[in-house]
């Protein structure tokens, strides 16, 4: 998962300013997503089964197809995955086709929950993929007591000083800050947002790095003991020290989703619709979460991985329900220009 600011002015402005190329000039069925985000015979499988021609494209983060999107009014892609506060963005552009749910019956796969997420209540314009929160990955080895709260990543005790990393994306870089503060991971006051700046200046000194990429690696190699972390890539640190667990810290955390949607200007709605309809099935989107160790919410899906899975990655078993207790990320408007001049600043300080 590809998870970064929403900025959709600079995305706007960049656009115009770079020239960005329209989508790809082609008469098959486009599909952007994130590489290694779905399996990689699945576009393939798709065009087999359904007798439409079909392609994948690549794309690294929201912003990178955000831009590419707004240029081209959309054309040129047909379904598109991105994270659901870029759907919002997608959806007040008039760029996005309404979900026509009698020509994806799979809908009825997803858990009753994934169909009251508040950003589209009633997938009326976009299709959950994915979805997790982030929180406190550690090595229960190292660490104790065990962390339990934002604020042991941002005041650390002295043992865990200069062994922690902190997601270094505008979002979830904050809303550590505003978590910790007890205030929402959308905060769009200006006097909350300078506060959580200065809350954040002042832990960078206790701070190894912030890392989007490689912090479970530092974790498996004790490198960093406590790191700020997506809950699939925990996961991955799991995998190779089982020493290694994830917890949601008391305060709360938040809810991220990741989604399809289908573009206005596709020429092939129905084709669109079709593979969305594909994904949705239960073998097909439980490949996401056997392999990419992120919850999907598809309930036969889920429904089919094995005990053993749940066991070794406990976050996996985290209920529809739990997770909607989370504060769902959304679009936070021009409050995005007063986050990335924070984060630009917690970033400059000595």
């Amino acid at each position: 998962m590809s998870h970064l600011a929403f900025r959709l002015r600079s995305l706007l402005a960049g656009a115009a300013t770079l020239g960005l190329a329209a989508g790809p000039a082609t008469a098959e069925l486009v599909i952007s997503n994130w590489d290694g985000y779905m399996a990689p015979d699945a576009v393939a499988n798709f065009a087999t089964e359904s007798g439409e021609a079909a392609e994948m494209v690549v794309h690294a983060t929201n912003e990178e197809i955000m831009g590419k999107l707004i240029a081209s009014g959309g054309a040129g892609y047909d379904v598109v995955f991105v994270s659901s506060p870029f759907a919002e963005v997608l959806r007040n552009l008039n760029l996005l086709e309404p979900i026509d749910p009698a020509k994806v019956p799979n809908l009825a796969n997803l858990y009753p929950e994934a169909t009251e997420l508040p950003h589209d209540p009633g997938n009326t314009f976009s299709v959950p993929y994915a979805w997790g929160t982030t929180g406190l990955c550690y090595r229960s080895d190292l660490v104790s007591p065990e962390p339990q709260s934002w604020n042991d990543l941002l005041h650390p005790a002295e043992a865990q000083a200069g062994k922690i990393t902190l997601l270094g994306t505008d979002r979830w870089l904050l809303a550590a800050g505003f978590l910790a503060k007890g205030y929402s991971v959308n905060e769009t006051n200006q006097a909350k947002i300078d506060e959580v700046e200065a809350d954040l200046i002042e832990a960078k000194k206790t701070m190894l790095a912030f890392d989007d990429t490689t912090f479970y690696s530092k974790l498996v190699s004790g490198e960093a003991t406590l790191v700020h972390a997506w809950d699939g890539w925990c996961n991955y640190g799991i995998t190779e020290n089982p020493a290694i667990k994830f917890a949601v810290p008391t305060e709360g955390s938040d809810l991220w989703v990741d989604t399809m949607v289908v573009m206005k200007a596709s020429q092939n709605k129905d084709g669109a619709f079709k593979f969305i309809n594909y994904i949705l099935d239960a073998k097909n989107h439980a490949w996401a979460a056997e392999n990419i160790l992120y919850k999907v919410p598809n309930k036969p899906a889920m429904e089919s991985l094995s005990a053993e899975m749940s066991a070794t990655y406990p976050n996996m078993a985290m209920t529809p329900a739990e997770l909607l207790k989370l504060e769902q990320l959304r679009d936070v408007g021009d409050a995005s220009r007063a986050y990335a001049k924070a984060v630009s600043a917690i970033k400059a300080a000595q």
